[in-house]
Order: C-alpha cells, then sequence, then structure tokens
C-alpha cells in the first residue's frame, strides 16, 4: 500500500500541539498595512487556534501529523 500524502499547503499553516489543538496564524496581517493601527497589528501577531468545527477537515489533510 502506497503511503498517503500530506497536503503540503496545510502543513505549511498549522501545527498539530501534544494538547490536540491546532495552532494557526491570524489573517489580515499580510497588506495594506499602513491603515491598521500599532495596536491592531500587534494582536494580530499572535497564534490563534482552528475552532473545533474544522479540526476534522485539517486533521484529514495531514495524515501524519
Amino acid at each position: 500500500m502506497p503511503k498517503m500524502k500530506t497536503k503540503r499547503a496545510a502543513a505549511k499553516r498549522f501545527t498539530v500541539l501534544s494538547s490536540g489543538k491546532i495552532k494557526r496564524a491570524q489573517a489580515y496581517k499580510r497588506h495594506i498595512l499602513t491603515k491598521k493601527s500599532r495596536k491592531r497589528l500587534n494582536k494580530l501577531r499572535t497564534a490563534a487556534y482552528v475552532h473545533k468545527s474544522n479540526v476534522g477537515l485539517i486533521l484529514a489533510c495531514l495524515p501524519y501529523r
């Protein structure tokens, strides 16, 4: 049986923690940064977690997590 392939896009975006949570980066920090306040950009720097309704979809893309 051949090995399953990991979706590389998902592997680059998500990290599975030992607690089972999936860590992700915040959106809206790539461009048009001049009109966003410094406070808002600092908050976007912190990591977030994937919502429980989407965890199954992400784990399906990461078979060997």
